[in-house]
């Protein structure tokens, strides 16, 4: 009998453990944009490290806390996703198009829960095997944990980048509100502040768990030598468990206002625009919705639009006019042979950037080009990192026949090649399209490779209002870790200036059509970040190994 009350009370402990780490993982996902509730994100993995650091639990009870953590994280910061319902429009049934929703929802969720669940079995196994917990060095003890954590989630975000599903970085939960915090971003890249949430939170939770280590032994010790508790005295355990547990509770404090600090600092630091050339960019947001884009009726819609915004951005002196991705839905040599967007510019002699496919082999690309003033194509960038699903076909003689239903295009969209170079008539651009601006390499790439100014070019149309939103909170910290001025074109919105400290200087309206002009400067430095890359993690993990070598070593 008494042993299954005892099963039962476990049973309903885990239970519980399993709630609160779903409802700390629904707290990081109400950090990002649009809620922008970036403060949150610094205290909700606490539960989370003390689930997997203080009980003993096995490596199949902490890998499902921490699936359920990550699935409330990415699960809710990735629920825009759901956004592709209804999908009518391209010939799909309701409920066919409700079940695709749902399932890659559910598959993007999975993924980023899956790595959060990793973080936990390495970090539990590196805790049992290699950490013995010295009585004597309760603090170096600690910070060598927090050490770890920190190493192996930064590990796991970078492997995470390199793949195509990748989006809900920590780091982003900070954008593009918390500019003091994203400056940091140029030492390191995006991992210098994901570095900093994971580190106050585990210094938090340290102190959390040292507490109640704490208060247990100071309980058992009553109970032993029979000691009457009396609430309105002060014993000798209570004066040291304030001792032992205040440096480690100041510990995340100092952290996180000295990081605030001094990202503050760099952020006042004044940008220089001495001897740099201004380029006075006009966008164009279409606000063409994808029930018709790729129809007669957007076709007409896209030519009438863009030339009418073109003409009048050229009225007001612009150097340059940018274009969303794909915001003449032709293919190029189309546009070129005489459209009325081509003799606009002809007749203007303003150069335009460009979003339209192009033509590689029987399939197509999603392309930019710069068209210059008197009609040439001066140059071509074609988008590199692709959507899953989206725009090309994982596991495609598996999967090809039912994902193939979701294009209303017969060919298949080709990637570009990663080492592309976008010359313009003001030097050399960095450039992404519409999902690459999630990736830091794609931008750092470019910026050291001689790359001035960012412009960005997406449509945006496919899903809720977050992920216009985010999109742009994704393109606020590429522009911080180049140290670039950024110019983004959307087809619904948001479309955006922003400086190199993270400031939006102009944001449209959503689902509107709409035309503005301002001033970006070309920009020759090069950060830490776009000279290193990110050396932070490859630093921890050295340093991690040489920790764990040497503890194992004694």
């Amino acid at each position: 009998m008494n042993s299954l009350l005892l099963l039962k009370k476990t049973k309903l402990a885990d239970f519980k453990q399993l709630i609160i780490a779903l409802s700390s993982g629904v707290l990081m996902g109400l950090s990002p944009a649009p809620l922008n509730l970036w403060l949150l994100s610094w205290i909700a993995l606490v539960s989370l490290w003390i689930f997997i650091f203080q009980d003993k639990k096995s490596y199949q009870e902490v890998a499902l806390i921490g699936f359920t953590w990550g699935f409330g994280y990415h699960g809710l910061a990735l629920f825009w996703i759901t956004g592709v319902h209804p999908m009518t429009w391209m010939g799909v049934p309701w409920l066919a198009s409700l079940s695709i929703a749902i399932a890659v929802w559910l598959a993007i969720s999975f993924w980023g829960a899956f790595l959060v669940s990793l973080w936990t079995i390495i970090c539990s196994f590196i805790n049992r095997k290699f950490l013995k917990v010295n009585r004597d060095n309760t603090v170096i003890f600690i910070i060598t944990r927090v050490l770890i954590g920190v190493t192996v989630w930064c590990s796991l975000e970078t492997l995470w980048s390199y793949g195509s599903l990748w989006w809900s970085s920590l780091s982003y939960t900070q954008s593009p509100n918390n500019l003091a915090i994203l400056q940091l971003t140029k030492f390191s890249g995006f991992n210098t502040v994901t570095a900093a949430i994971v580190a106050v939170n585990g210094l938090l939770a340290e102190a959390i768990i040292l507490n109640q280590v704490i208060l247990k032994k100071q309980i058992n010790s009553e109970k032993t030598f029979s000691i009457p508790h009396n609430l309105n005295s002060t014993p000798k355990q209570n004066i040291l468990i304030s001792n032992k547990v205040k440096p480690l509770i100041c510990l995340p404090i100092i952290l996180f206002f000295g990081l605030h600090i001094w990202g503050l600092w760099l952020y006042n630091y004044p940008i220089a625009k001495d001897n740099l050339e201004p380029i006075k960019v006009g966008i164009i947001q279409g606000n063409i919705p994808n029930e018709i884009k790729l129809y007669s009726e957007g076709w007409v819609k896209a030519i009438q639009g863009y030339t009418k915004g073109y003409q009048k951005l050229a009225q007001q002196k612009v150097d340059v006019v940018l274009t969303p991705e794909t915001a003449l839905p032709f293919y190029w040599n189309d546009i070129t042979n005489n459209s009325d967007f081509y003799q606009a510019v002809i007749k203007a002699k303003v150069p335009a950037w460009v979003g339209a496919f192009g033509r590689k082999d029987t399939d197509y690309t999603n392309s930019l080009f710069t068209l210059t003033g008197e009609g040439k194509t001066l140059s071509r960038y074609d988008k590199t990192i692709l959507v899953p699903l989206g725009e090309y076909i994982p596991f495609e003689p598996i999967l090809g026949k039912i994902i193939d239903t979701l294009s209303p295009l017969e060919a298949h969209l080709q990637a570009g090649k990663p080492e592309q170079i976008f010359d313009t008539p003001f030097g050399k651009a960095i450039v992404g399209i519409c999902y690459e601006s999630a990736f830091s390499q794609h931008f750092r790439r470019q910026a050291r490779e001689g790359g001035e100014f960012i412009i960005t070019a997406s449509n945006n149309a496919h899903y809720s209002r977050a992920m216009p939103a985010q999109h742009h909170a994704q393109d606020v910290i590429r522009a911080i870790e180049s140290d670039r001025w950024a110019a983004r074109a959307t087809n619904t919105g948001y479309s955006a200036f922003v400086d190199p400290h993270g400031n939006t200087l102009w944001r449209s309206a959503i689902n509107q059509y709409q035309i503005y002009a301002n001033t970006i400067y070309r920009r020759q430095t090069k950060t830490l970040y776009v000279r290193w890359g990110d050396w932070l993690t490859i630093l921890l993990s050295v340093i991690s190994m040489v920790v764990i070598v040497k503890k194992r070593l004694v």
